[in-house]
C-alpha cells in the first residue's frame, strides 16, 4: 500500500501530508522501503511464476 491512501490514526489527516512527528515517520519509513514492498507475497509469488513461464518459453522458441 502506498502512503498516500494512509490515513493517520493519531491527526487523523493523510500520512502522505506528514502533519505530525507520528505521520512524518511512517511517511519516511514507507519511501525507503523497496518497489516491491506494498505487493502481498502471494502477488510476488504470481510474479515470479509468470516469470519463469515467460523465460521457459523463450528458452524453448530459441
Amino acid at each position: 500500500m502506498t502512503y498516500d491512501r494512509l490515513v493517520c490514526a493519531n491527526c487523523a489527516a493523510p500520512v502522505s501530508q506528514g502533519r505530525c512527528p507520528v505521520c512524518r515517520a511512517n511517511r519516511e519509513r514507507l519511501q525507503q522501503e523497496g518497489p516491491f514492498a506494498g505487493l502481498n507475497p502471494m502477488a510476488l509469488i504470481a510474479l515470479m511464476l509468470v516469470l519463469v513461464a515467460a523465460l521457459a518459453l523463450v528458452a524453448r522458441t530459441a
